[in-house]
């Protein structure tokens, strides 16, 4: 193998089982699992084998090599082809069986399984392929032909996928280790088969956009990625895709080697990578952040590397990197979809997405590649382009483009089943979505077929029913009900001869009875319409089930119809021309299926089985029985019951037994045989031999499943016995099963089991579900749960079922979910037909193709005609309520209400004779009380018993009581109800509409009606009030920038009064004078007249001081000047529009959201305002109507009553009065009585008895006792009879009289008529002057709606810039925030800075004046004057200032430690100076002023002290110094940041200025109004016109004219400035030559008085110094007084040095005494020494004595030498310094016997002496020694 090869086969395999790879990436293609072992396919593909070799580590390394050498060098042809017919899937037929290959032959599908992802694909231009269970079906769009392609595995289809030319297509499919075959399109021949690329199942796969490389993905458990080079059938590379479901895979379009996979719960981005290993596959592993997790069903791969995917809300995501960068959703938060987005298709520009809302959806590829989020919400909104709702019944999962060019015709499955044809061109000329094909979706629930004909009824969950011509292969009619189909029976032919009944079960419980006929076949009848093949018509609807309905089925002599339900309960009829209930009975279980017994059988009965494992055999009821109880069940109904009892691991048990005994008796044999050859040869058996040794193996336990398996489906054998299928753990076998002669109460308990049983082969995971025989059964047709069809032939008469052996099995249905439901044969046993929860519906024939092709001579089934008469028939009612009543619901109910009636019927008779009672005992009541008074009875008297008449009012209080306990609840909803629907309709009311009519016109005026102002608009308005939050960011500022500048005034003003407390002088109060009177007041007066003089300067200084502060700079300039140029700046000159691009939005015209939220709530409040006010005037003049109307009334009274006195001729018509009418008053709707609510009770209850009655005008409750209410309050008049007045017998005074009277009835006639027509006309002119001020108002308030729309979409503009802003917002406040600190840091540190400069100049000047006071000290003609100068400058080492210690000995260390500094720098001193001898300046030398000394030693000290104070201060203000430079620097950074800020906030602010241009404004104009005329003619577009208020127009047109004259006025006034600045000039040189003349003079006269320049302010300032005066009388008075002491211890000196020499007199003499002594002491020692040798050694203790003595005088000598050194020290100290310091603590000295006295008193003396003449050291050293 050459290098290529080795290549190739590395790139085709990276597999490692032995884990060898290390992965290179997130996920990589070495993480594979090898394919098993047990390839047994003959076709087997090269990669299968070459990973079959890797898997044997023990194999031969040559087998390897040429494995791998005949796998490289493979190539297949290009036009090699598989067979076909060696390839699909035959049926499984037990061997030697002469059962035909051909026993069912597939004729015809019509289901579609639209739940199954992707399952449509175009091949061609008319060619859908989709997948239905075990065959791949090609449809004509144009003719509905179908054609197959079985699979070839037999276990079921995965998925499909049409190449990009469309000359192939793949067929992936499932099963153990199952294939993906390319078949070449349209010869559908197999062209390369791709095996070992999953263990189960294919889930997807799809081809590049090359379509040279196809990707697939496996299914549960392995969900395998593997990438084929499917044309040379080779695996490139390989790897687990997820650990749970995997939808899709996908090539990028437009990036070749990366790959998308998607699934539940995740998204999976891969990508193929060139390793030094080879080629890899790197999945990156989309994590989804905060957004929700989803499972991802479409997603389309962008040209950029970036994916949208859909989500199960309905947005879409948009990945980059493996991360979601944004969520799309619509406006306003709506998502894209009311669904999961199912799939994406990315067509010429424009992104497509499909839905499960029935809704394609058209965006902008363009936005939606390049969208981002600006805020943190992580949402990105967008609107279609374009959209297309396809119905509202309509889930569409995906859909396939044509193949046409420039075609814009798109195929769409519908997962409610359908398959739909779409024009996507979204133009004028598109065409409205067309439904090719429609099918059943989901599950079929039920089928059957008719009994005359080939016509199948089928019915599902959704809503329809649909009848099918299976001999013409089509559809003839569907019907749609508001619930789902649960199952379906046809009527046999005793029910109905015709074949046109089918009755059906649904979910809610209902059974309906539809008719089936050719609606050809009827009568013309006016209003309906001939149409169609078929038509079912509702024949009787009935609810006999409250769940739903799962059995149907006729009694078998058509008597009887019985339906079983979910809800345990099984419901007879009979069957007639309409169907009465019978009764029920109930079951243990929920119903599985019904059987009535056969013919054979003697007794009628039917045959329940439940789920749940209970068979009930049931005797038919009477069905000429009438039921009048009050309910339907039935008691006395004959019943027997079964409970299967699991006996399968009994059969296992025994089958094991036998295999067990089986292998022992052919073990035996061997043996034996053996045995027996071993004598026949001659050999002896040994022990080993003879004894059987066998050890026995544990039998397999019993077993009870729990729950007890379902029972799948079962049949009558005979009489009292049948056969049963279970489910579950109990499955593989047929039970034959009879009921048990004793039958116990308790069903629960009731435990049966099989007498026999027949073993099914290969079933025991694969239950029969459904069964059925052929009309002659000797075909027993199996529907089993994997979705195959099994066929059994049997014997004529086999009940016992001992013929089914040998069958015949076929996979049809998908092998996953496609269990069978039903499976039928027409009725003349020529078709098989089966339906599957799949969804599929197909139909075989029994019969080979050739004799099916003859019995096919006719082109389609027939239908029945229809019943005579039907066309004149009403339509059956039907129930759509799903919550209606059942037939024994409906029974109870009524049975409920005839005893509630005859309660109410025996109530009434005994209110009946109450009220007679009543009434009886009202007329003794009555006539007792016409009685006389004495004969008269009590009412206590009339009482049988006081305590009936207690205990009947505590029961009535007690019922009243429980009554209203009772209603309580009642009574608390009605009210919360009321309160809800007031404070709902009418507590938010402010002023309901009240309409105001005219009198004497149609003229009328209405209020507004206004809705009170909400919580939330107070809250506005507060918020308002209190100011938004940029007003309050930078009220704070500006705050914090005058507290800045406060606090550094402060700063300054505590600087200037700490440096006047420093600057003035500390004057001390004379608290006990110690001058004399004389030099006291001269001391005062002296100080009194410099205060004055101070005083006088501090104030001339101050006066200086202000008027050179108020002197301006050279470059100042005008505050009013400046601010009346900007203003000019602003708002003259070159003005931008707001539409400009360069357009800078002022600082105070710049809006935001708070801004402009203020705006709408002052709008609203305005508005509001506005319209209260102009509703409470017309409320005054609806009340003035009022009072008009009443006084109107009165008016009307009075005329009537003087017209009756008048002559008739002589009376003028009254007027009509006016009345309100119910608008002017609509309060008066909500005001009710007791009496109103009783008496709309009343007309409640008429109108619930005549209901079926239409009312007087259709008027409402509410309107007939509004009337009613009017009625009773209009006041009925009636006019009063005339009496005609006799003109006979009357006098001729009484006739004056009479005239008299009428002249003044006609005057009051007169003046009332003019009253009520003055007041009426008066009431309409108020109304019109109020109408037309209230339409004016109407314009404003509709121009105010248009501005508070505007300010309304504004503000919605400015909500989406206020994320934006507020962080641009709050980075410029930081920024501010921060320069602002850094500005105060700044002053802080110059203020410091500039402190401390001052403290440094303070420092110097006290440091000079030291130095002057040194000089003035030295005097003149010094002759130490250079020696004080070296000891005034000298540097010596000071040690810090400790804290005061009180520890005297650390004292004194310090003190010695720097007194040894000090003699050591004093050395160096002396060593360098230029005089030969060493001259100590530690200490005052001779001839020199020790004052002048001890005074130059602490001036030293006080500059010493001053230099450090210097040096500190220095660093402090170095310090200060570089931290202003720090300071200096950031500020420039932030003044940077700021500026950056600031622009980007300008930026921002123009787009959100544009953005609020590009709103549109309304403005209403009248013609006079537009000035903007192109050549005398208005344009058409007023686009580029501007509008401009006319106040605003003028203002600046004359504004032009007044700045023509205030530039005239500021030219004048320019000139006059001009000369009066020059004049100035001259007057300021004029001054300064005089100031020089008078300084000259001042300098003259100065040096004439003093004889040198002075300060005269310090001249004038000096004064008397009382505490130097004061200190210098005190000195005098000390010297003198030391003086005197001088003396005293002079003499007292003197007299010690007497005492000292007599002393030392004695001293001598006895040391000469001592002297003779020792002399003789020796002489003595001499003659002791001759007699030592005669004395011996009693003369030895004395020799140590005297040595003893000797030692202690010499040490006593020494001691005494280093006390005078110490004093020497001392005195050194005390001369140099001048202090007292205690001398150091003496040495112990030793003790002298023979003189302890005189040493005592000779120490004390001494001490006391070296005290008192401590400044002469010579005289006491000399006395020391």
């Amino acid at each position: 193998m050459d290098s290529s090869e080795k290549q190739t086969t590395e790139d085709n395999f990276q597999g490692d089982p032995t884990g060898k790879q290390k992965a290179s990436g997130e996920t990589e293609s070495s993480n594979v699992q090898p394919p098993p072992e047990n390839n047994t396919t003959s076709q087997s593909a090269a990669p299968a084998a070459s990973e079959q070799v890797q898997q044997q580590p023990g194999g031969s390394s040559d087998v390897v090599e040429e494995e791998e050498e005949r796998m490289g060098m493979k190539k297949l042809s290009e036009d090699m082809y598989y067979n076909y017919d060696e390839l699909y899937s035959r049926p499984v037929i037990t061997a030697d069986s002469e059962i035909p290959e051909n026993l069912l032959h597939l004729t015809h599908s019509f289901g579609y399984d639209c739940g199954r992802r992707a399952n449509l694909q175009l091949l061609d231009e008319r060619t859908l392929a989709f997948v239905a269970g075990n065959q791949l079906i090609f449809l004509d769009v144009q003719t509905k032909e179908q054609r197959y392609l079985r699979s070839c595995s037999g276990g079921g289809i995965g998925t499909i996928m049409a190449h990009p030319s469309n000359r192939y297509f793949a067929v992936a499919e499932k099963g153990d280790q199952p294939n993906i075959v390319i078949y070449e399109y349209p010869s559908l021949r197999p062209y390369r088969i791709l095996r070992g690329g999953t263990g189960q199942a294919y889930s997807f796969v799809d081809f590049n956009r090359e379509g040279t490389l196809l990707a697939s993905v496996g299914s549960a458990p392995d969900y395998m990625l593997t990438l084929w080079e499917w044309r040379h059938e080779q695996v490139m590379l390989r790897c687990k895709a997820f650990s749970q479901d995997v939808y899709r895979v996908t090539f990028s379009p437009d990036n070749p080697g990366q790959l998308t996979t998607s699934g539940s719960g995740h998204i999976k981005f891969w990508k193929m990578a060139s390793t030094f290993t080879g080629l890899k596959l790197q999945g990156l592993l989309g994590r989804f952040g905060k957004t929700a997790l989803t499972d991802i069903e479409g997603y389309v791969e962008l040209p950029d590397g970036k994916v949208v995917s859909g989500s199960e809300w309905g947005n879409m995501l948009l990945w980059d990197g493996g991360l979601i960068k944004v969520e799309i959703c619509r406006k306003g938060g709506r998502t894209c979809h009311a669904g999961t987005i199912q799939q994406f298709a990315l067509d010429e520009g424009e992104l497509m997405t499909i839905g499960t809302d029935g809704a394609i959806r058209g965006w902008d590829f363009e936005s939606i590649d390049t969208a981002d989020c600006n805020d943190d919400s992580g949402l990105f909104e967008i609107e279609p382009m374009n959209e297309m709702v396809i119905g509202r019944n309509v889930s569409l999962s995906s859909m396939v483009k044509s193949c046409l060019p420039d075609s814009f015709i798109w195929f769409a499955q519908d997962s409610n089943g359908g398959i739909w044809k779409l024009d996507l061109s979204f133009s004028n000329i598109t065409q409205d979505p067309e439904c090719l094909f429609s099918f059943h979706a989901g599950v079929i629930q039920g089928m059957d077929v008719s009994s005359t004909s080939h016509l199948m009824a089928t019915t599902t969950l959704d809503r329809s029913v649909r009848i099918f011509d299976f001999l013409a292969k089509k559809e003839l009619t569907t019907s749609r009900y508001k619930q789902g189909g649960t199952t379906l029976t046809w009527a046999p032919r005793l029910v109905n001869p015709s074949g046109g009944l089918v009755v059906v079960g649904f979910e809610d419980g209902v059974v309906r009875l539809l008719e089936l006929y050719n609606p050809q076949s009827l009568r013309v009848v006016a209003g309906r319409s001939r149409y169609g093949d078929a038509e079912l018509r509702l024949k009787q609807a009935f609810k006999p089930h409250n769940a739903a309905v799962t059995a149907i089925a006729y009694e078998r002599n058509g008597e009887i119809l019985a339906t079983g339900s979910m809800d345990c309960t099984v419901f007879f009829f009979t069957v007639g021309d309409r169907y009465d209930p019978i009764g029920f009975v109930t079951v243990p279980g929920p119903v599985q299926g019904l059987e009535w017994s056969p013919q054979s059988h003697d007794e009628n009965t039917l045959l329940v089985l439940c789920r749940s494992g209970h068979v009930v055999e049931v005797q038919s009821p009477d069905p000429e029985a009438q039921n009048h109880g009050t309910t339907y069940h039935i008691s006395g109904l004959p019943t027997r019951n079964f409970t299967f009892s699991s006996i399968k691991s009994h059969i296992k048990r025994e089958e094991e037994i036998a295999r067990r005994q089986a292998l022992k008796e052919k073990k035996q044999k061997e043996r034996e045989a053996q045995l027996k050859k071993a004598k026949e040869e001659g050999l002896e058996p040994t022990e080993e031999e003879l004894q059987e040794v066998e050890e026995e193996e544990e039998l397999p336990p019993l077993y009870t499943p729990d729950p007890p398996s379902p029972l799948c489906c079962g049949f009558y054998s005979q009489p009292g016995a049948f056969w049963l299928s279970m489910g579950g753990y109990d499955s593989g076998f047929l039970y034959h099963c009879k009921f048990s002669e004793q039958q116990g109460e308790d069903l629960l308990q009731l435990r049966d089991e099989p007498f026999t049983f027949l073993p099914v082969q290969n079933t025991d995971e694969d239950p029969i579900c459904t069964i059925t025989f052929s009309s002659s059964r000797q075909l027993l047709l199996c529907g089993m749960q994997s979705g195959s069809v099994r066929a059994y032939p049997l014997q004529p008469s086999d009940f016992h079922l001992t013929s089914m052996q040998a069958f015949w099995a076929l996979s049809v249905h998908d092998n996953q979910y496609g269990q069978l439901r039903q499976l039928r044969c027409s009725f003349d046993d020529q078709f098989v037909l089966t339906t599957g929860e799949d969804g599929n519906i197909f139909s075989f024939s029994l019969l080979p193709q050739e004799d099916l092709l003859k019995a096919l001579q006719r082109s389609k089934a027939k239908v029945p005609s229809p019943r005579v008469g039907v066309e004149m028939e009403g339509v059956a009612q039907d129930i759509e309520d799903p919550s209606a009543y059942s037939i024994e619901t409906a029974k109870q109910k009524l049975e409920m209400d005839r005893m509630r009636r005859e309660a109410e019927m025996r109530k009434v008779e005994r209110r009946k004779m109450l009220a007679e009672l009543q009434n009886q005992f009202k007329q003794l009541l009555e006539k007792n009380q016409g009685l006389p008074e004495h004969v008269r009875l009590h009412r206590t008297e009339l009482e049988l018993d006081w305590r009936f008449r207690e205990e009947t009012e505590r029961m009535t209080a007690q019922r009243v009581r429980e009554a209203r306990k009772e209603l309580a609840w009642e009574e608390e909803r009605h009210r919360i109800g009321l309160q809800k629907l007031q404070e709902r309709f009418w507590d938010s009311l402010e002023s309901d509409t009240v309409t105001v009519v005219a009198f004497q016109s149609d003229h009328r005026i209405s209020t507004y009606r206004l809705l009170a102002l909400s919580q939330r608009f107070h809250e506005l308005k507060q918020r308002g009030r209190v100011g938004g939050p940029g007003a309050v960011g930078q009220e704070r500022w500006r705050n914090k920038a005058e507290a800045g500048k406060d606090s550094s005034n402060i700063t300054a003003d505590q600087e200037d009064l700490g440096e006047e407390a420093v600057m003035a002088p500390h004057v001390v109060r004379p608290g006990g004078s110690k001058l004399a009177g004389r030099q006291a007041e001269k001391l005062r007066k002296a100080t009194e007249k410099a205060e004055r003089a101070r005083a006088k300067i501090d104030k001339r200084r101050k006066e200086w001081a202000e008027l050179y502060a108020a002197k301006p700079n050279e470059n100042c300039e005008d505050p009013e000047d400046v601010r009346a140029i900007r203003l000019a700046t602003e708002n003259m000159g070159d003005f931008k529009l707001k539409t400009a691009k360069d357009f800078t939005v002022p600082e105070h015209l710049r809006m935001n959201a708070e801004k402009k939220r203020a705006q709408l709530v002052h709008l609203e409040e305005k508005i509001h305002e506005r319209k209260t006010q102009m509703n409470s005037r017309i409320m005054a003049l609806r009340d003035t109507k009022v009072s008009l109307v009443s006084r109107l009334r009165s008016q009307a009274q009075q005329l009537q009553a003087i017209q009756e006195r008048l002559v008739p001729h002589f009376c003028s018509p009254v007027p009509t009065l006016p009345s309100l009418l119910p608008e002017e008053t609509p309060e008066r709707k909500l005001r009710y009585t007791r009496t109103t609510l009783q008496r709309y009770g009343a007309l409640r209850a008429q109108r619930a008895c005549t209901r079926d009655q239409e009312l007087e005008g259709g008027q409402t409750l509410l309107e007939q006792l509004e009337a009613e209410i009017e009625e009773e309050e209009t006041p009925c008049h009636t006019p009063a009879d005339r009496r005609e007045v006799e003109e006979s017998g009357v006098t001729e005074l009484e006739e004056e009289m009479r005239e008299v009277e009428e002249i003044r009835l006609l005057y009051e006639e007169e003046s009332l008529l003019e009253q009520m027509s003055s007041s009426m006309w008066q009431f309409d002119a108020e109304l019109c002057l109020l109408r037309h001020e209230k339409l004016w108002l109407d314009i404003q308030m509709k121009l105010a709606d248009l501005r508070h729309v505007t300010l309304f979409q504004e503000l919605l503009l400015l909500k989406e810039f206020e994320k934006r802003e507020n962080s641009l917002q709050e980075r410029l406040n930081a920024c501010v925030e921060e320069a602002e600190y850094l500005r105060s840091k700044l002053e802080e540190c110059k203020q410091a800075l500039e402190l401390k400069r001052r403290d440094i100049s303070k420092l110097q000047e006290r440091e000079r004046a030291i130095a002057a006071t040194f000089q003035a000290s030295l005097g003149e003609n010094n002759k130490f004057a250079d020696f004080l100068t070296r000891v005034f400058k000298k540097k010596i080492k000071r040690v810090k200032k400790k804290e005061k210690a009180g520890d005297d000995e650390e004292q004194e260390d310090s003190d010695e430690d720097s007194d040894e500094e000090s003699d050591w720098d004093d050395d160096e001193d002396d060593s360098g100076s230029e005089s030969g001898g060493p001259l100590d300046d530690s200490v005052c030398p001779p001839n020199c002023n020790s004052e002048l000394f001890e005074n130059t030693v602490q001036l030293r000290e006080r500059r010493l002290d001053l230099e450090e104070l210097l040096v500190e201060e220095r660093k402090t203000a170095d310090n200060l110094r570089k931290e202003g430079d720090s300071l200096v620097k950031k500020e420039k950074g932030v003044h940077g940041s700021l500026k950056a800020a600031e622009g980007d906030l300008e930026l921002f602010n123009r787009e959100k200025q544009q953005k609020l241009n590009e709103l549109d404004v309304v403005v209403p104009l009248r013609l006079h109004q537009i000035e903007f005329v192109s050549n005398g003619v208005v344009p058409c577009s007023l686009a580029p016109a501007l509008v401009l208020n006319t106040v605003a127009l003028g203002g600046l047109q004359e504004r032009i004219k007044e700045l023509q004259v205030e530039k005239s006025e500021q030219r004048d006034l320019y000139r006059q400035a001009r000369q009066q600045h020059v004049q100035l000039i001259h007057d300021r040189k004029d001054m300064e030559a005089k100031i020089q003349s008078l300084e000259a003079r001042c300098e003259q006269l100065m040096l004439m008085k003093f004889g040198k320049l002075v300060d005269l302010e310090a001249l004038q300032t000096l004064s008397g110094n009382r505490n130097l005066e004061e200190m210098r009388r005190e000195s005098r008075v000390r010297e003198a007084a030391y003086t005197q002491e001088l003396r005293q211890w002079e003499v007292k000196v003197t007299e010690a040095r007497h005492a000292v020499t007599e002393v030392t007199r004695h001293h001598t003499e006895r040391l000469l005494s001592m002297n003779s002594l020792l002399s003789q002491k020796k002489e003595m020692e001499d003659k002791l020494n001759t007699r030592q040798s005669k004395m011996g050694t009693q003369f030895q203790g004395r020799r140590h004595a005297e040595e003893d003595e000797r030692r202690r005088l010499y040490q006593l000598v020494q001691s005494q030498a280093q006390e005078a050194n110490a004093l020497r020290q001392e005195i050194n100290i005390l001369s140099r310094k001048g202090g007292h310091i205690l001398p150091p603590s003496q040495a112990t000295l030793p003790h002298l016997p023979d003189a302890p006295s005189r040493s005592t008193r000779t120490n004390p003396e001494r001490l006391r002496h070296f005290k008192l003449g401590g400044g002469h050291p010579s005289t006491s050293s000399q006395g020391v020694e």
